[in-house]
């Protein structure tokens, strides 16, 4: 059985990795106070459980945490998660002097996020997992809970369903509802 040298942090674990726990979250729950309120359950049970983590990949054991609290909390609610817009602040990288440009990065990033909505929970949570916090697909499949195939699947259904939508954005709501999984 693998030993640790020294015993878990919290600080050192868990912290660093607030804030992608809050950007899963705030996909999957798709409202602001919902997700502090499942990042919040999912610190506390992390550092409940933190003495009996045994693996090297802190962040992805406190990004399964989040997604488990999330499932928890959705059962509780018995009911869909809520459809409130995501309205993430458009960042640019220096203050743009061409008001052309910023407001085309606005709408770009306007659309994807729209499109990113439209997209099945499973897809999107794969899809924001991989593109928006950097994880593996092993690390993927394990917070997830499914194999490594179906990630690469999964993800792959996700980019050309975002690829269509952003394509074809006039058909983009029917595209959600017709296409399979």
């Amino acid at each position: 059985m693998h030993e640790q040298s020294s015993p878990r942090n919290f600080e050192d674990d868990v912290l660093p990795h607030l804030d992608g726990a809050y950007n899963l979250a705030r996909w999957l729950t798709r409202n602001d106070q919902d997700a502090e309120d499942v990042v919040q359950e999912a610190s506390l049970r992390a550092l409940r459980f933190l003495g009996g983590f045994r693996g090297d990949n802190a962040r992805a054991w406190f990004l399964k945490i989040v997604r488990n609290s999330y499932l928890t909390r959705l059962q509780e609610k018995q009911g869909a998660p809520p459809t409130t817009p995501f309205d993430e602040p458009i960042h640019s990288p220096e203050q743009s002097s061409n008001p052309e440009t910023v407001l085309l990065q606005k709408a770009d990033s306007e659309s994807v996020s729209q499109a990113l909505e439209k997209l099945p929970a499973k897809f999107r949570e794969v899809f924001v997992l991989r593109e928006m916090e950097g994880l593996s697909y092993k690390e993927i499949a394990y917070v997830v809970g499914i194999r490594i195939g179906t990630v690469m699947s999964s993800l792959a259904r996700a980019r050309e369903r975002l690829r269509q939508s952003l394509s074809h954005p006039s058909h983009s709501d029917g595209l959600s509802r017709s296409a399979s999984p």
